[in-house]
């Protein structure tokens, strides 16, 4: 039997050889492996010490596009950039041909496991976490959702929350006129109202009824467990919890089970009540799809949940590309996720600019008025509500507006990637190098694990491509594009804001009817104009406004309200 000596040792062999396995690995991607990287052969901005990064000026909105300005002017449209340290370097490609490249090449370029990390332990691993042919399978099954038929069928939808909500807000500003002291009569009609935090609680509403057929009913109030468990998942997401935290969490997450902080223990609790009452939908939807197959008589439920339920037992689905039922309750995860948020952020921003513009405001107004049909939409029939709609999505200046809008604020700021192989990304510009030479090959060479960051506002707000004007609101731009701009890449009006390529956003015409249907409500009802507090943007997962000073309160959007009835009186 060895001695307790022996074991000693031999323990204390094994540790160092641990020791040494894991510091020789360490040292050698910190500071061996760097060394060798391609891409510090790029010019690109100097640091100031060994532990800094070029992470604050590249994602703050207040300040990137003045920074990727100076960065296009200096060292090309691709650019070397430095991540969260010395083993981190970062293709920042502002160049068309380059990003085209990479969102075209999805098996190529994936999210980072850190960011799908993070997204699956909130809202599990839907389309917007999943890669390879996880992602293909369940896009497969939801397109058909998505499809313009059965996006048609959800607009009266639309246009019942978007009255719903001018309801509210009439309701609102008719009990703030009544308490009016007889000083403030010359003010009468006009509130100030968080328009951020209301048309969130009505996208909520609509994603909720679109999505699974639940009356949230946030409009009229937040006491609904399934929309608190939502909101506050989302929220804590955002707005709270320890940077520092949640990166260990991401890196090493059995801290998050050993020592679980509170925003680890609010996300449990949310998704708990998620899967027990969105859980119990799923299964219901499924047993009403299933049982009207076999009575003949074909389930009528136009929501995203029971298309995906029906897509999925489709009979020319092959067995192997059908998805289970915790990836169905993923997606709906994400469409909640996704879907609420980015289009109530692009809708608050575009009245914000649009109170910051009253000629422009008056102009869409008339616009809108011109098509209003003198029935009160509430009345008027199914068929009528997609005439309505149709003659909508077809106005030349709404169009505009809602184009630049989404050019000018892009609710996501940019995205990360990662090279899955090494790779030649071509570029359509010379390639600067670190040296002050240009390249004679038109291409940057990205080694396996690189780190490419997508610049989505960058490309939106390049005056090098858009003109000098690029950083204003001008939505008459949009009649006069130049070859450059409609040359570059991207899903909606070559514009990078849903993305390009094979993950590009699958909601973007739903996103569309939403942002029109509740313009045309909300102006043809009420002026908007500025309050006088000074409204900034932050990158906080999304494009955010906040109040100077109040950031600790969280997103808002104040803007003074008023009927249009009173404004013309």
């Amino acid at each position: 039997m060895a001695s307790v000596s022996t074991i000693f040792f031999c323990f204390y062999c094994l540790s160092s050889a641990v020791a040494l396995l894991l510091s020789s690995y360490v040292v050698y991607h910190v500071i061996i492996a760097p060394r060798f990287n391609p891409l510090r052969k790029l010019a690109g901005p100097p640091l100031k010490g060994p532990l800094d990064n070029h992470m604050s000026p590249v994602l703050d909105p207040f300040r990137s596009p003045r920074t990727h300005a100076a960065y296009v002017e200096k060292y090309g449209r691709n650019v070397r950039i430095r991540g969260l340290g010395p083993w981190d370097e970062r293709l920042l490609p502002l160049d068309p041909v380059s990003v085209a490249h990479v969102l075209k090449n999805s098996t190529i370029y994936e999210k980072p496991w850190q960011s799908r990390r993070l997204i699956t332990s909130l809202i599990g691993c839907g389309m917007l976490a999943a890669e390879g042919h996880i992602h293909k399978r369940q896009r497969r099954v939801a397109t058909p959702a998505f499809s313009i038929q059965n996006l048609r069928a959800l607009v009266p939808l639309v246009f019942s929350k978007g009255e719903e909500l001018r309801d509210k807000w009439m309701d609102i500003i008719q009990a703030a006129k009544e308490d009016q002291a007889p000083s403030e009569e010359q003010n009468s009609g006009q509130i100030e109202i968080d328009v951020c935090h209301w048309i969130s609680r009505a996208t909520f509403d609509v994603i909720g009824l679109a999505g699974f057929d639940y009356h949230f009913n946030a409009i009229q109030n937040e006491s609904d467990e399934l929309f608190a468990a939502y909101k506050e998942m989302f929220e804590i997401a955002v707005s709270q919890g320890d940077g520092v935290r949640t990166v260990l969490g991401i890196y090493f997450p059995f801290l998050n089970t050993i020592f679980p902080d509170k925003r680890v223990k609010t996300v449990h609790r949310c998704q708990e009540t998620i899967r027990r009452v969105a859980g119990k939908l799923v299964q219901q939807k499924k047993s009403r799809i299933l049982d009207g197959e076999k009575n003949g008589s074909a389930y009528a439920g136009k929501d995203l949940l029971s298309l995906l339920l029906k897509s999925n037992v489709a009979t020319d689905l092959p067995s192997d590309q059908r998805i289970s039922d915790e990836d169905i309750l993923h997606n709906i995860n994400t469409f909640m996720f996704a879907g609420s948020d980015t289009t109530s952020l692009a809708l608050t921003w575009t009245l914000l600019l649009l109170a910051r513009h009253p000629d422009l405001q008056a102009r869409l107004r008339a616009e809108l008025l011109s098509i209003a049909p003198t029935t009160p939409t509430s009345r008027l029939s199914i068929e009528e509500i997609e005439s309505l709609h149709n003659t909508l999505q077809n106005l030349p200046f709404l169009n505009n507006v809602c184009r630049e809008s989404l050019r000018l604020i892009p609710p996501v700021h940019s995205s990360l990637r990662v090279a899955m192989q090494d790779d030649e990304i071509p570029a359509s510009y010379p390639v600067h190098l670190s040296d002050g030479t240009i390249s004679e090959q038109k291409s940057v060479r990205v080694l396996k694990g690189s780190f490419v960051h997508v610049p989505v506002e960058a490309f939106n707000l390049d005056k090098g491509i858009w003109g000098d004007n690029a950083w204003e609101f001008d939505p008459d731009r949009w009649d006069h594009l130049s070859e450059d701009v409609l040359s570059l890449p991207g899903l909606y009006s070559n514009l990078l804001t849903f993305s390009a390529g094979p993950r590009s956003c699958i909601g973007m015409r739903f996103s569309m009817i939403e942002m029109k249907t509740f313009l045309y409500i909300l102006l043809t009802a009420f002026t908007f104009a500025e309050t006088g507090k000074k409204i900034y943007k932050a990158n906080v997962v999304l494009t955010r406004p906040y109040v100077s000073g109040q950031f600790r309160s969280g997103s808002q959007c104040p803007l003074l309200v008023k009927p249009l009835v009173s404004a013309a009186s």
